[in-house]
Parts: structure tokens; C-alpha cells; sequence
């Protein structure tokens, strides 16, 4: 298959390429630096500087197979409203743009794979969340809904339309566990606020694995949460990486000094989703790490 990418040299972008470029796929990424993709690539993916606006995003959509939208400026850091425009600029616009390429193509993809988070059902507690719970309230979860909401022209457009709405993807090369890692190696380490928000986590593999079946398996359209079917809490997670670590995380940072450090960047640390992979799980998909100790070892041994 021929595959375009956007943020294809991000920390799940990454991992993807290469596991496609092993099973012999075109890799075409949507990039604003070539040097930096290069790096990250290799020499086999071929790269469309994002320089060239609508105009090469639709030459790059015309003729490919699929499409798998990862881009999204990074949600961890103060909020300014100019981060604030990024963060939506980066999600919703470009994903508007994609299916106006993907309208416009004389030869239209397949399917269309487009990015979301569980950032989307916003503060719920311990409650229980499948694809089919409603959204949230909050700005987080309203940038996921307007996401979402600019991808789905696709399915009036013969497209086979997957939304993803990942959690927090844990892996040994980048991602929230590397900066997890750092100060629990030191016994710094320790929950967030109360740490009772849930957690919802996946290790990279299990990410990629779902990318990779959804581009495969026809069945496969619709909302998918990309966690594990065990999330644990903030608490729990601490626990368990202490414990393979063999470090104390008996400290914790409290909610004021996040505050303090964030503003309303905080919200994404302090509350948490108990998203479960329902959908997924229905179609038979297995995950390869459910339990985040098991996770954990894996990607620390």
C-alpha cells in the first residue's frame, strides 16, 4: 500500500513507518523539516514538505491508499491562547484539509485513520467509558469533539473512516514514560495530586498492532479507544513503575504546584479517563500488554 502520513515523525509516527516500511509499504510523510525526518525515517519514505500548503497535501492524498493522521501540536505546557490556536490549527484544520484533498482526489484512499484522544470524554471519575460514552466538557474534550467532527466528511465520501482516541502511549524511546522515568530513577517519583485519576495507558507495540489491523481489516470503522482494557490510576501507575525500578514513590506532587506550573494545562495531569477499549475488543483484537506491570517490564528491562 501506498500510505500517506501526517506527523509521521512524531513518538507513535515513528514506530508506525517503520513497522510498515518492514512489511514493505510506501511510506509518503507530510513533514516541515526533511533534514529532521530524514533522521528519523531513513532513507526509504519518501517526504512532502508541508511547506507546500493544500496544494502538495492534495497531490500527496491523490493515489494513496490510506491515510493516517497523527499530527497535533503537544498538549503538555501552559496553555497560552497562542498554544491554544496551535493545538486546534494543527488538529482540526489540517484534518479538514485532508478530507478536502481526499474530496478532491481522482483517485481516493481506501480508508482514512484520524487521531484523537481520550481526552474527549473530559473529567469523569471512575466512571466507565466505552466509544459509546458522551463527550466531556472542558477544552480538551471539546478540541477532540471538533476533531473528530472534521473527519467524519469522510464517510459520505466512500472512505472507510477509523477515528483513534489514544491515551497515554507508553514507550522506552519517548512519550510520557521517558519523562516519567528521569526523576523516578533518583526516587523522585510519585503520583500527581491525589492520583486517584485513572490512567488510560497503552504500550506502543499495542498502538501500533491497532493502526496496523485497522488499515487490514475492513471490519474495522467507526471510534476506537487506543488504551489498554486495564486502566489504572495515577496512584497505581507510580506504584507499579516504582516497583520495576526497585525505587520509593512514596512522594507526590501536589495539585497546587501543577497549577502553579501549568494553569489550566493542569487539567490534562490532574483528571483522568477509565476509557476501555470496547470496540476493539468486540472485532477480537488482542492486546499483547494488558496489565501495566507487564507493560512496564517490557519496555524497562
Amino acid at each position: 500500500m501506498r500510505i500517506f502520513i501526517t506527523g509521521a515523525t512524531g513518538f507513535i509516527g515513528t514506530h508506525l513507518c517503520r513497522r510498515l516500511e518492514a512489511e514493505g509499504h510506501t511510506v509518503v510523510a507530510w513533514v516541515r523539516s526533511a533534514s529532521r525526518a530524514r533522521r528519523s525515517l531513513g532513507a526509504a519514505a519518501e517526504l512532502v514538505d508541508a511547506s507546500g500548503g493544500r496544494a502538495a497535501l492534495s497531490v500527496a492524498v491523490d493515489g494513496s491508499d490510506a491515510i493516517i493522521n497523527l499530527a497535533g501540536e503537544p498538549v503538555i505546557g501552559r496553555w497560552s491562547e497562542e498554544r491554544k490556536r496551535r493545538m486546534v490549527t494543527s488538529r482540526v484544520d489540517l484534518t479538514g484539509d485532508l478530507v478536502a484533498a481526499i474530496e478532491a482526489a481522482s483517485v481516493r484512499p481506501k480508508v482514512f485513520i484520524s487521531g484523537s484522544a481520550v481526552g474527549y470524554y473530559g473529567a469523569r471519575g471512575d466512571e466507565p467509558l466505552t466509544e459509546a460514552s458522551t463527550p466531556g466538557e472542558g477544552f480538551l474534550a471539546d478540541l477532540c469533539q471538533r476533531w473528530e467532527g472534521a473527519a467524519k466528511p469522510a464517510e459520505g465520501l466512500g472512505v472507510r473512516l477509523a477515528i483513534i482516541r489514544t491515551g497515554i502511549v507508553l514507550g522506552s524511546d519517548g512519550g510520557a514514560l521517558e519523562a516519567m522515568v528521569k526523576p523516578a530513577r533518583f526516587g523522585l517519583g510519585g503520583a500527581l495530586g491525589s492520583g486517584d485519576q485513572y490512567t488510560p495507558w497503552i504500550h506502543i507495540d499495542d498502538q501500533v498492532e491497532l493502526i496496523v489491523t485497522i488499515l487490514g481489516d475492513e471490519r474495522y470503522s467507526g471510534v476506537f479507544n487506543g488504551a489498554a482494557p486495564s486502566p489504572v490510576t495515577n496512584s497505581e501507575l507510580t506504584r507499579e513503575l516504582g516497583e520495576v525500578l526497585g525505587r520509593p514513590t512514596f512522594l507526590r506532587v501536589p495539585s497546587f504546584a501543577l497549577k502553579v506550573a501549568l494553569g489550566e494545562a493542569s487539567s490534562a495531569l490532574l483528571t483522568g479517563q477509565r476509557a476501555l477499549p470496547q470496540q476493539a475488543l468486540n472485532l477480537g483484537f488482542s492486546f499483547r500488554f494488558d496489565q501495566v506491570s507487564d507493560a512496564l517490564a517490557d519496555l524497562l528491562k
